[in-house]
């Protein structure tokens, strides 16, 4: 049996400064780096994992850092855990992201790469192809082996969609907040949603 424990980054300053994030590379906040030794210690305590595979981008690297040091644990870095590639629009103002590349009038497609992003289809795939690699590569494990994933909103929701083999177009999001935390247990055909977005170690 396989439990997932996916965790988001905590604050970044991109949040404060109202910008596309993406693949812009910004740093954890001041609030952000508590949040994620919060998140850190609650972990250890409740549902410590036995290893841990992270985007290698700052604000999940740093997160799971802060995880991998209170559960005695060394990071595995994945690319396909990096947020959804938004092109020109990385570390761009949302107003003068609005201003420059403005939403087509019949919205935005699942095939368009606006602003040189990467499309929701090729974002998908990317999500697919994480989820199938890992769950092929300890298919055998006899007993239960925890795994802490540490990435980012968009990707998180599309491990989700992928998870529960969702249609590409559906109307189901998973929010998730700053540190939030989901447990998915996939035991041989059966997944089961154990939890999502949980942030009580915020309110301690």
């Amino acid at each position: 049996m396989i439990e997932l424990l996916v965790v988001r980054h905590g604050e970044s300053q991109a949040d404060l400064e109202d910008r596309h994030e993406g693949r812009a590379d910004f740093e954890l906040t001041p609030l952000g780096e508590r949040q994620a030794g919060l998140a850190a210690a609650w972990i250890a305590k409740r549902y410590r994992p036995h290893e841990m595979i992270a985007s290698p981008l700052k604000r999940a690297a740093r997160t799971a850092e802060a995880i991998a040091q209170e559960c005695k644990l060394t990071v595995a870095y994945d690319e396909k855990l990096t947020e959804w590639n938004n092109g020109l629009l990385a570390g761009m103002k949302r107003e003068e992201a609005h201003r420059l590349y403005p939403l087509p009038a019949s919205g935005r497609q699942p095939f368009d790469t606006l602003a040189e992003s990467e499309s929701e289809i090729q974002f998908r795939a990317r999500a697919e192809a994480f989820l199938s690699e890992l769950l092929f590569r300890h298919r055998s494990k006899p007993d239960l082996h925890r795994i802490c994933i540490v990435s980012h909103g968009g990707m998180i929701n599309m491990l989700f969609h992928s998870l529960l083999n969702l249609p590409f177009q559906t109307e189901l999001s998973l929010a998730t907040g700053d540190t939030g935390i989901h447990l998915w247990r996939i035991d041989r055909s059966r997944k089961r949603i154990v939890f999502t977005n949980a942030q009580e170690h915020l309110r301690s």
